[in-house]
Parts: structure tokens; sequence; C-alpha cells
């Protein structure tokens, strides 16, 4: 298993582009399955979760056409079995997506429960409500949701998300696209990657209104066709580098992003004293030597302050001038990072669901270990800012939303290696 050395106190410097958003790219890729012809994705990150999905496709029969860009055409039409195996989707929850796709193309799905990061319970139950208010019959036996849509197909239904859920949302909305009628979904995910599907749904022929807002209505079509869609910028790597970089006191250009998806992110980092600014798909980030200021947040869903950012801003705190609250709201069992960040030296207090941050003036570098994804890239940053050299284990969570984050942050300077365990 690979491990990351890395030695701390090199202020991060230079240029560097942001890949495709993996939670973009996931629901875009299901979203193919609803076409009767080829959908080409374009823009990928080269993750581990996007070729488990790939993979996905292969064993239902689909032969994907990748380009040495990443872009990767799927035709839908050559599917060969419903069925989603345990095997593959046990590494991955995104791979519920697919259920909605294929009941409302198909017919029938069989999809095995999912897996993926330990971050508190995420239950299926909407996705399954979801599709049963559209009249699809589902039993959940031995470990798989078996879902069958009714004579004529799925139809359009009313549906209120009891809370609010990025892939619930995603799922009925797929599902909704090719349904007989009007689907209204109250309660809906705003979050960017849900405009984004929505987006390339639209580009396919669907009829969505209201992504980015709690209420969507999809007016059912009869059939969607191919497209070509660019996946958006990953707005979590957007962030977690200019972390990286206000944590050294650095400067950092990234390119290929979207500051208007991050602005809840880029007002947190003014505050902790950084220099921002951004052009329509670049981001500037300057300390200029300054060791930031501690600051409070809350996460919520968005447009408030993302939970995916909440890890790498405990790290930020840690090493800032002052103490920082940071309240989480949306995963119970997301400080896992924590007790790790105290072998550093990190002082952090967890009281529930708030962990209070007392900054430090310097880290020490530590054998550490990753729990979950945005969990270890707060320990990347730590390691950064460190004395000495981190060791992190377990490094395959990072690789799961993370396209070459040695490379990248070697590009800024870091001194950072990937060793095989």
């Amino acid at each position: 298993m690979d491990k990351l050395i890395i030695t701390g106190g090199v202020r991060l410097n230079g240029e560097i582009r942001i890949s495709g958003a993996k939670n973009s790219a996931l629901p875009i890729l299901a979203a193919t399955l609803l076409a009767d012809a080829p959908v080409t994705v374009c823009n990928l990150p080269h993750l581990h979760d996007i070729t488990t999905m790939i993979e996905l496709f292969g064993r239902m029969g689909i032969e994907p056409v990748i380009d040495e860009k990443l872009s990767v055409e799927i035709d839908p039409r050559t599917i060969k079995t419903l069925i989603a195996p345990y095997e593959l989707v046990k590494t991955m929850r995104a791979s519920i997506l697919v259920l909605g796709p294929m009941v409302a193309r198909f017919g029938e799905a069989e999809v095995a429960l999912p897996g993926g990061c330990a971050i508190g319970s995420r239950p299926v139950d909407l996705h399954i409500r979801g599709l049963e208010a559209m009249g699809a019959q589902i039993d959940v036996e031995g470990g798989y949701i078996k879902a069958k849509a009714p004579e004529g197909g799925l139809r359009g239904a009313h549906f209120f998300f009891d809370t609010v859920s990025v892939t619930g949302t995603e799922n009925i909305m797929m599902a909704a696209s090719l349904a007989n009628g009007r689907s209204v979904l109250e309660n809906a995910a705003r979050e960017p990657e849900v405009v984004d599907l929505a987006n390339c749904l639209i580009a396919m022929g669907a009829q969505i209104q209201g992504a980015g807002t709690d209420t969507i209505i999809i007016d059912g079509v009869k059939r969607l066709g191919g497209a070509r869609y660019n996946v958006m910028p990953d707005r979590i790597e957007t962030g977690t580098y200019l972390v990286a970089a206000a944590a050294t006191g650095g400067r950092v250009k990234l390119k290929d992003t979207d500051p208007s998806i991050l602005e809840a992110v880029l007002s947190k980092l003014q505050e902790a004293g950084a220099e921002i600014t951004t052009g329509p798909d670049w981001i500037e980030l300057d300390m200029k030597g300054k060791r930031p200021k501690a600051v409070n947040l809350r996460t919520a869903p968005y447009p408030a302050f993302p939970t995916d950012m909440q890890a790498q801003f405990i790290a930020l705190n840690a090493i800032a001038e002052g103490t920082g609250t940071v309240i989480e709201t949306v995963f119970e069992n997301r400080f896992m990072h924590v007790y790790e960040m105290t072998r550093m030296g990190a002082l952090i207090q967890v009281e529930g669901n708030t962990a209070i941050v007392t900054g430090t003036q310097a880290l020490k570098g530590a054998p550490v270990m990753a729990t979950d994804l945005r969990a270890s890239a707060s320990l990347v940053i730590s390691a950064l800012v460190a004395d000495g050299d981190t060791l992190i284990d377990r490094i395959y969570h990072i690789d799961r939303g993370y396209e070459c984050i040695e490379e990248k942050l070697q590009l800024l300077g870091a001194k950072i290696r990937r060793v095989p365990g």
C-alpha cells in the first residue's frame, strides 16, 4: 500500500491546473445510460472512482471508448446486463447513481447497496422512496436494491426530500427525465454539481428548470439523445490547494477553475489574511509570507460552507494566529482526522459536532494515517507546514479524490514523494 512522505517547511509557489470534478463526473457518467445514442464525457479526472464506474459499465456489457485526453464515449445501446455487482459497488457510494437511469431507460435494475467513505449514515432510502413515488416497485434483499418500472414506464411525481441529498436529487432528476409527465422535486440539493448534471441532461434533450434552487421541475421526454459534455472544475480540489498555499504562507495561481462556485471558501481565506484575485477561470492567492489568522466556520449545504472543506480549514487553524471554532452540521463522525493531527502537535478540542482549534507556531512531522478522503487532505496540509518528515499511510483515500496530488504539489515546490508500502 503506497504512502506519502512529506518534508514540511516549504512555501508553496507556482501555477497548476485544476481537474474535472469527481462529484460531477460520476453522476454525468451515470446519466449516459439514459441516452439512445453515444454520449462523450470530457474533462474527466483520472481517479479510482472514475475508473471503477467505467469498469462497472464494462461489466454491464457497455464498451467505453477512451481517448488520450481521458474523454470517454459511452454507447448504452450495447448494455447486456442490468446488474451492478457488489464487488465493484462496495468501493464506491456513487454507484447508486446508476439506479435511477437504469429503471427509467430499461425498466429494471439490480444495484448492490453501496460502500465508500465511513463518514456517518448516508441512507439510500431517499433514492428508493423517490423512485417508488414514480411508480417503481422496489425490494431490498440479499444486499441488493431490485427495482422495476410499472407498465408503460415511470410516472412523473411530486417528491419532497426530508433531508437535502445531493445524490438523491441527482438520481431522481435523472429518472424523471424519461418519466411520463411532470416531476417536481422539493427541498432539492442546490450544489453546482447538481446544476452541472442538469446542464448535461439538457444537452441530451431533457427538459429541466430550477436546477441550483431548492425546487427542480422536470418534464419527462420520450427519449434522450447523444451529446458531448465537459465536466465542471473540481471546487474541492481548488479549495484544498488554496488552503495549502495559505497555510504555508505561499502564493499560487490555479487555472481551469471557477471562482463563482467557491464564494464561501474564498471569503474565509480572505478572513484568514489571504489576498485573492480572480478571473473567469482562474484564482490567485497570495499570503505574502504571513501566518494565517484563525477563522470560525460552520458547514451546511450549498451555497454555505462545504463540509468537504472542513478538514482542510482545521489544518489551517492548527497553525494560525488565534483560536478558531469549526462546527460540522452535515455529517456526524467527520472529525476522525483530528486525532491524527494531534499526533503532530495540533491543539484541538472536540465537543460533539464542534472542533475548537488553538493555533500553534509549528507542527511536528509524525507517522499518520488517512481515515477518509477529505481528512487525508488535511493531513497533507499539516505535513506541508510541519517541521521534519511526515509519513502518511493509507493514501488510497487521497487517490479517490485528488488527481496526481504529489505531482501537483511538486510543481508548487513541495517536498513530497510517494513510496510503495
